[in-house]
């Protein structure tokens, strides 16, 4: 098993369309916007694959790092705590490892939104019949 990165800001608006988060739309595969459940990211380009791990350590390092460099823009004042924001970057080795997705979100200044995820793969424990985006089998 190994976990794919991704991320993705914009605007806050472009959540509001479901249409594009959804497989069977037409813009699905070209849409870079969060799909609606989260392992339809597997159902994406591999070019929209920002890193893949089988290092639980190493993949839960890329999705601090990802975090970190937005997280002075996060609207909440409370997802801004650095002690906070550690603690649950700190938590994520154990999530990865056995084999669950990490995803976050985060609502920042100027109605932007910060998606970051990291997809389990081969398999996904929840949609094994999804294959592969970079074919990797293990």
């Amino acid at each position: 098993m190994h976990h794919h990165g991704y991320s993705w800001l914009g605007s806050a608006h472009e959540l509001l369309r479901d249409g594009p988060r959804r497989p069977l739309h037409p813009e699905f595969r070209s849409s870079k916007v969060v799909p609606l459940e989260c392992a339809h990211w597997l159902l994406k380009p591999a070019t929209f694959i920002q890193g893949t791990w089988s290092d639980p350590r190493q993949a839960a390092e890329w999705f601090g790092r990802q975090v970190r460099l937005s997280a002075a823009a996060f609207a909440s004042e409370c997802d801004r705590d650095a002690t906070r924001l550690g603690d649950v970057i700190g938590r994520l080795v154990e999530r990865v490892a056995s084999g669950e997705d990490v995803v976050g979100g985060w609502y920042l200044t100027g109605q932007r939104f910060l998606s970051v995820c990291l997809i389990a793969c081969s398999p996904h424990r929840l949609r094994p019949e999804i294959s592969c985006p970079a074919g990797a089998t293990t």
